[in-house]
């Protein structure tokens, strides 16, 4: 494996690392929202009819597709939301009714990792599975991965739609796509040394949890003198926490490249060689509003807001004007990769439904991480919310790396760094090494306890 090979080759680029201006990526924004109203539209006409979620919610909205003008009237459309699904699925079980097709034409089934409540199971046609091919092509494309590459993916294949379209998206770009479920770490480990792969697709806690693996064996420098060059990683806002990355990057010696979307929703957002940090929404394939996540009304740009999303492609099982309850920061100017797709400013900020007010200071998970991952002896660590009557305390306990500072050290720069950035005291206390869980997809370091 030379040197140069572990450089990020992006061969959708000019040689100045600019997208071909070709590119619909690159169209103006004026074209590119007319295309977008059109797709609308189509959309649902061709849903009247036939999907019996949507035909009973645009009619109790007294919505009249064949009189709306977009996309001025997209507002007009109603929001729809995770509860309204779950509730649908509950009285129509077990798929409910946002289905468009027949049954019988439905072959793939996905469900949430439920993470805030009942699972939401989700299926699709194969036209529609394709569709959310075609939205993961976009994420390798802008990271440089092409049929050159080897890719490995690190965890088991449950019911999780995210890598299962990555991994059937890497076989038609032409890359080389190893699945490693059912593998422990150490044998994960083992299979990179062996095959070499140049990218890997997981979560932001599992690579920190590889590096840690490869660090209690011999030659601690296995993987940063590897083969990998790139690691996209989903699931959790980590991947745009500069602390959390950085540490990425310098355990692995490669470049971390973000990626977000919903199992309800399909493959969202990317991020480019150009501006790491900030994703790009794939607007060729969704339309993305940002609102006020108390009242709803638009938010501008450069201002928080909930993400809303509305799917163009995924016809057999779409969702319209969805509220995700992700919080992001947008920005609609031209990227330096040259595409004109807005874009989400530090990833997926936070989750609106994961803040948690303790003593009048409202506190998410994400803030949280960025302190911790910024300390380099922290190994791991667990946030524990207890209800004191009608308040909530925060605890934290640290894993710390063994031969470097003290334990009682660490806590004590933990606690401080915590104060500054939350603005308040939050007990931290060191625990001892293998304590607290690990995680392979999505992790749950926010423990909830009531008295």
């Amino acid at each position: 494996m030379t040197a140069d090979h572990r450089l990020v080759p992006d061969l959708t680029t000019t040689p100045s690392g600019r997208v071909d201006a070709a590119d619909g990526e690159c169209q103006p924004r004026a074209a590119l929202e007319a295309r977008q109203a059109e797709r609308l539209g189509l959309l649902l006409r061709s849903l009247r009819g036939r999907n019996g979620f949507y035909d009973r919610k645009l009619a109790a909205a007294g919505i009249d597709t064949d009189r709306l003008a977009l996309p001025a009237d997209l507002a007009a459309l109603p929001f729809t939301t995770k509860a309204e699904l779950v509730n649908d699925q509950t009285a129509s079980p077990p798929w409910g009714t946002v289905l468009t097709e027949p049954l019988d034409h439905y072959t793939r089934y996905n469900q949430t990792s439920s993470t805030t409540g009942r699972p939401l199971r989700w299926i699709d046609t194969p036209q529609s599975w394709q569709w959310m091919l075609d939205c993961w092509k976009a994420v390798y494309r802008a990271a440089g991965v092409t049929a050159r590459d080897r890719i490995l993916f690190p965890f088991s294949f449950g019911p999780f739609l995210g890598f299962w379209t990555a991994f059937d998206a890497a076989t038609q770009v032409g890359a080389h796509a190893v699945p490693a479920g059912g593998m422990t770490s150490a044998q994960r480990l083992g299979l990179i040394e062996t095959l070499t792969p140049t990218v890997i697709c997981c979560t932001p806690t599992y690579a920190l949890r590889l590096l840690d693996v490869a660090r209690e064996t011999p030659g601690s420098d296995r993987l940063s003198a590897g083969p990998v060059r790139v690691i996209i990683v989903a699931g959790e806002p980590g991947g745009s926490i500069p602390a959390t990355r950085d540490r990425i990057e310098r355990g692995w010696g490669a470049r971390v490249m973000d990626h977000h979307g919903l199992t309800e929703v399909g493959p969202v957002s990317f991020e480019c060689v150009e501006a790491p940090g900030l994703l790009h929404v794939n607007e060729l394939e969704f339309i993305a509003e940002v609102v006020d996540p108390d009242t709803g009304a638009a938010v501008a740009d450069g201002l928080q807001g909930e993400l809303v999303l509305t799917n163009l492609g995924r016809t057999a099982s779409p969702v319209i004007r969805y509220r995700t309850r992700d919080l992001v920061i947008r920005t609609r100017e031209r990227c330096a990769c040259g595409r004109t797709l807005a874009r989400l400013v530090g990833g997926v900020v936070a989750r609106a439904d994961d803040m948690v007010n303790v003593r009048g200071v409202n506190v998410y998970p994400a803030a949280v991480e960025a302190v911790l991952r910024s300390i380099d002896a922290v190994v791991e660590y667990r946030c524990t919310v207890r209800a004191k009557g009608a308040l909530r305390a925060l605890a934290v306990e640290v894993e710390v790396a063994p031969g470097g500072e003290s334990a009682t050290t660490v806590a004590a720069l933990a606690t401080d760094r915590l104060r500054e950035a939350l603005g308040l005291s939050v007990p931290v206390t060191a625990v001892a090494a293998g304590v607290l869980p690990r995680f392979e997809m999505k992790a749950r370091r926010f423990v909830m306890e009531s008295q």
